[in-house]
């Protein structure tokens, strides 16, 4: 009786998941090239390497920091919405979203290796990358996803007859 109950809370909190998920699936990539740009800087190319040579524990604790340290921002943002400006600490919000993912994508890239010498680390890491998978693919396997690639298909298709007619 209470699994059917809380069957709709489940499917809720998994719809919620996959969707910061996707976002950083569909995030990551681009926001670590566009780092990628800035990291050509004489001065972040020492940083990185630096970074490569962390041993494992200092790399976990450059991992965490970039969440700590934009937290105050968030925080700051929710301030700003209580207090009636709530386009600006919604921007804000997403501008430190964007920025930290961005951030987290660069740094764990170099930071990767070092990381994955951490057992509990590894163990983890695989477990995270085994539990997405099985997410993604709930959400690929659903109607609105395949809905919503059939128009972009379609939209797609447009544009492309658009362009060339």
């Amino acid at each position: 009786m209470l699994k059917t109950l809380l069957a709709p809370l489940r499917w809720l909190v998994r719809a919620l998941l996959a969707l910061l998920i996707l976002f950083e699936e569909w995030g990551w990539e681009p926001l670590r090239r566009v780092f990628a740009l800035i990291a050509k800087l004489p001065v972040i190319r020492q940083v990185e390497a630096l970074l490569k040579r962390l041993p494992p524990r200092w790399a976990f604790v450059v991992l965490v920091l970039p969440s700590l340290l934009i937290l105050p921002i968030k925080l700051a943002a929710v301030w700003l919405v209580a207090q009636g400006h709530a386009l600006l600490g919604v921007l804000i919000i997403i501008g430190a979203k964007l920025f930290g993912t961005a951030l987290l994508a660069w740094l764990f890239q170099l930071i990767q290796p070092a990381l994955m010498q951490l057992p509990w680390f590894a163990r983890l890491y695989g477990r995270w990358t085994a539990w997405k998978a099985d997410l993604l693919a709930w959400v690929r396997a659903s109607a609105v996803w395949r809905m919503a690639r059939a128009v972009k298909r379609r939209v797609a298709r447009r544009w492309r007859a658009w362009r060339g007619g």
